[in-house]
């Protein structure tokens, strides 16, 4: 209880930092934003821990932080993102507030609850000795995660494989509060069908339909899923055509595909580059690519829910449980890369990416404490 005892006793430090971070915006496209929040993160860092913070820039994107702290062979990494879905102003007309023992704000349960847990986790053991011998800690803070961390991946494969374990700090499944072991790998695809334009009153068998074929293309996309084993193909959004009074002669759809293991990332990769027109008169092409590869529960993934699990019940008198989710995250990329991941230490609370986004103040020092234990324990 030392760990849980002295992160309580930081709770008036801790929501002070809190609403001063949910009250600056971060969306995850505007770099003067981002690289703002990284300069409040990397303040913290020096304020709070004895560590090496570096700061590793970009053109594009905002800048991103690694924390190191300790030194040893053992290294484990720690995965989290400042940046948020939320535009520009959203802090402003919506701040920080509490109310009936829940925090809210954009951004302040994906994810800037869960990076200060684990600021005050690393506090909490370096404050009390019971730093673990042997080992570094490196968190690692992304600046596009929203976006699916496209100038942040290669960064984060690099560290996972110098890592024994990856620890994620996106928020754990509401409402249960369970970790996840295992997310859905996630994909994007386009596909465009062309066919040829008439005048839909005067001479409609001249023209072939991008529209029918599109409507029929759809029907064999949706067809690709498999619910049995949790593999969902999606047609998001769908345009085509000019005026109703004409056979439209191009149609574009944008796919969504979530797929729970490698094997079903080949096997619809693949059926979506095999896509063959109906029509002998109308061409169909499909671009895209799996995003974010699946985070499959592994024996090694599974022994460190355990541990967790042991730790929360024993240090906290938590019952903790496990799932999986079709949302991705970046421990998609560190399980991909063979390291064993665990996900969702972050903060409780529910309604993720939406106004009434909140978390639950009684659980933060549970939480953080959470995981000092698992860090100290590993």
């Amino acid at each position: 209880m030392l760990l849980l005892g002295y992160i309580q006793n930081q709770m008036p430090e801790l929501l002070m930092r809190l609403e001063a971070c949910v009250n600056m915006d971060s969306p995850s496209k505007s770099k003067a934003h981002n690289d703002r929040m990284a300069d409040w993160f990397a303040t913290l860092a020096h304020q709070l821990l004895d560590a090496n913070v570096q700061r590793l820039t970009h053109p594009e994107a905002g800048d991103r932080l690694l924390v190191e702290a300790g030194t040893g062979s053992r290294r484990i990494l720690l995965v989290g993102h400042y940046d948020t879905v939320w535009p520009e102003g959203e802090a402003a007309r919506r701040p920080f507030a509490i109310r009936d023992g829940k925090a809210y704000g954009p951004g302040v349960y994906d994810m800037k609850a869960g990076v200060l847990q684990a600021f005050y986790a690393l506090k909490a053991l370096q404050d009390s000795g019971m730093w673990p011998a042997d080992t570094q800690v490196a968190m690692f803070l992304n600046s596009d995660e929203e976006i699916g961390s496209p100038s942040s991946r290669g960064l984060i494969e690099e560290l996972a494989r110098d890592a024994c374990a990856a620890l994620v700090l996106e928020p754990p499944m509401a409402p249960t509060g369970a970790l996840k072991t295992a997310r859905k790998g996630s994909g994007r695809y386009r596909l465009e069908v062309r066919g040829v334009s008439a005048h839909a009153g005067v001479a409609p068998d001249r023209g072939v339909s991008a529209i029918q074929e599109m409507a029929l293309q759809i029907q064999r996309l949706h067809a690709m899923s498999d619910p049995a084993v949790g593999t969902n193909v999606n047609v998001g959004i769908v345009r085509g055509g000019i005026g109703t009074n004409v056979v439209a002669d191009y149609a574009e759809a944008e796919i969504d595909v979530r797929v729970p293991t490698l094997a079903e990332a080949e096997r619809v990769h693949a059926a979506l580059l095999a896509l063959a027109p109906y029509h002998p008169l109308a061409r169909v092409s499909v671009s895209g690519r799996m995003m974010r590869p699946p985070m499959e529960r592994t024996p090694e993934s599974a022994r460190l829910f355990e541990l967790a699990q042991c730790i929360a019940r024993e240090e906290l008198g938590l019952d903790l449980a496990e799932t999986a989710t079709g949302g991705v995250s970046d421990g998609n990329f560190t399980a991909a890369c063979g390291v064993p991941t665990l996900d969702g230490l972050g903060a409780s609370g529910d309604f993720a990416h939406a106004p009434g986004e909140y978390v639950e103040l009684a659980d933060i020092p549970v939480r953080s404490a959470l995981l000092a234990h698992l860090i100290a324990s590993l």
